[in-house]
């Protein structure tokens, strides 16, 4: 499962409206190789549902996973932030053993 903060689902709500989203178009996060910790996240809007993905809706945010990436980010929080160390998403992974500064690549 993949929690939302209530400043992520509020930015995410803001994002879809200003980029004129339609509700069928939903959060996709996943894992992919690279960034300096040697895993990096990926996280965009995407309509495309497939019978693989994992579904998880926290907040009325509905966010798409495939399966090879859910073993990243099981029990992960997206988090947003606006302060003055940075703006952005965050992920809060229980299973990254390692970050980079950054906060955009891990290991596990």
């Amino acid at each position: 499962m993949i929690i939302v903060s209530d400043k992520a689902k509020e930015r995410i709500l803001e994002l879809k409206k200003e980029e004129g989203r339609t509700e069928n178009e939903n959060i996709r996060v996943s894992v992919k190789g690279g960034g300096c910790s040697g895993l990096m996240y990926d996280l965009g809007f995407d309509s495309n549902q497939v019978e693989t993905d994992h579904v998880f809706e926290d907040k009325g945010v509905k966010i798409l996973v495939d399966r090879k990436s859910l073993l990243y980010l099981a029990g992960t929080t997206l988090e947003f932030t606006d302060g003055l160390n940075g703006k952005g998403f965050q992920f809060v992974n229980p299973n990254a053993s390692r970050t980079c500064g950054c906060g955009e690549s891990f290991s596990i």
